[in-house]
């Protein structure tokens, strides 16, 4: 692995990234175009249905005779088949790029090893692997959802240094003023969110984003029998929200109604039609029944756990993570702790 090559590769991750919030269901992916030594394109995805990076780092390069022979730099497998936007392995090979350097195949049956195939047979020279590791954490919402045809699934919840998620009567706010915004940035990079009926009721949580400018995350409740009350915040038809029940399936304004049978395993079923509706990540915000179940299930992928610097003695303890936090950050007096189910 030549130190170039991982160079640019960490670059290629650094533009794929400028996608987040923005490319889902597709893969965060940037591309770099470099000729004797000198970055003479770059580009990412932008946003879905658009131009991928391919196309946008080679339309970036001014001189398009510098082409001949170059190499170009990317995260994931150019694709080999038309979409809403033309093959990109097409145009490198039409563009006379010499060298094609990629981190990982794309899981995607409808590519997976095709563009790779297609760039050899037409003579580039192709290299696949070059920080592979991290191009997987990367897009592990895009791989998880390819391979597991389901949502990346977080939880995230708050609990007090001595373990409680809510006060006796259900109350009391545990996170900092700088959580909220962090909370609503990531909330901006995810497709989804989900709560419980009874934190619907109890909290009447909005599940959009207000600290922080971007796009607002599908709203995700289970209300089995459509009886939560009609002025809740999660049926405002503010943003697209889907509501699993056990009575109707159909489309009103921004509410889908998903009809659910009785006899399901609940979990499995809806995340089987999130999968179907393109939800690639899924964030499990409560209640405790809620987070516990999916825990219990052996069905998440990553966990946030917020730690605030507040004690309430007693209260609703918080769920329990099954396994040692992986990274823990601060932001101001609060802890971060980051989970993965590996």
């Amino acid at each position: 692995m030549l130190t170039e090559d991982i160079k640019y590769m960490r670059r290629c991750f650094e533009l794929a990234r400028f996608g987040a919030g923005n490319v889902s269901p597709n893969p965060m992916v940037g591309a770099i175009v470099v000729k004797n030594g000198d970055v003479i394109g770059e580009g990412w995805h932008q946003r879905y249905g658009k131009a991928h990076a391919e196309v946008n780092a080679i339309a970036s390069v001014k001189d398009k005779s510098l082409l001949e022979n170059s190499t170009i730099y990317v995260n994931l497998e150019p694709c080999c088949h038309w979409g809403k936007t033309p093959p990109c392995a097409n145009l490198i090979i039409e563009s006379k790029i010499k060298r094609c350097v990629i981190a990982n195949t794309d899981p995607n049956p409808k590519v997976y090893g095709g563009g790779i195939k297609l760039l050899k047979d037409n003579g580039v020279d192709v290299e696949v692997g070059i920080l592979a590791q991290e191009g997987e954490m990367l897009n592990r919402r895009f791989f998880t959802n390819q391979r597991k045809k389901r949502p990346y699934i977080i939880i995230k919840y708050a609990k007090t240094e001595d373990g409680f998620i809510a006060t006796e009567n259900g109350g009391g706010w545990i996170s900092n003023d700088a959580l909220k915004v962090w909370v609503h940035k990531q909330r901006t990079e995810e497709d989804a969110i989900m709560v419980g009926y009874n934190t619907v009721l109890c909290d009447n949580p909005q599940l959009n984003v207000r600290y922080y400018a971007g796009r607002n995350p599908k709203r995700v409740v289970l209300d089995k029998n459509l009886t939560l009350p009609k002025d809740s915040n999660i049926l405002d038809n503010s943003q697209d929200t889907f509501i699993f029940n056990f009575l109707k399936e159909g489309k009103e304004d921004n509410n889908f109604f998903i009809k659910l049978n009785q006899n399901d395993d609940l979990i499995v079923r809806m995340l089987e039609r999130l999968y179907e509706n393109k939800v690639c990540s899924l964030v499990v915000e409560g209640g405790k029944k809620t987070i516990e179940k999916f825990i219990n299930a052996n069905l998440w992928d990553e966990a946030c756990v917020i730690v605030g610097n507040k004690r309430f003695g007693n209260g609703l303890q918080a769920p329990e993570i099954p396994t040692k936090p992986s990274e823990i950050k601060m932001i101001g007096n609060n802890k971060l702790e980051f989970y993965f189910n590996k």
